[in-house]
């Protein structure tokens, strides 16, 4: 009965740990790609927004994964 119990709670705290955090959660998505590269396996800076500042979200681009920032909405 207690190795049942401790192996739910392992199982818990996995899940818990993949959770996204309240302040690394944005609200915005990444931009489309329309066009891709020719490269079989192109460099990639991140692979998930944890590994990216906190103000920028980890992205596919038209050549790999790239840490980018959102895009004003400001028009210039």
């Amino acid at each position: 009965m207690k190795s049942v119990a401790a192996l739910l709670l392992v199982g818990m705290l996995i899940l818990w740990t993949e959770l996204p955090t309240g302040t690394r959660c944005s609200t915005w998505s990444c931009p489309p790609v329309r066009i891709t590269c020719a490269l079989h396996n192109p460099p990639n800076q991140c692979y998930t927004d944890r590994q990216c500042p906190r103000s920028k979200k980890c992205c596919q681009t038209f050549c790999g994964r790239k840490c980018l920032s959102r895009r004003s909405t400001l028009p210039i």
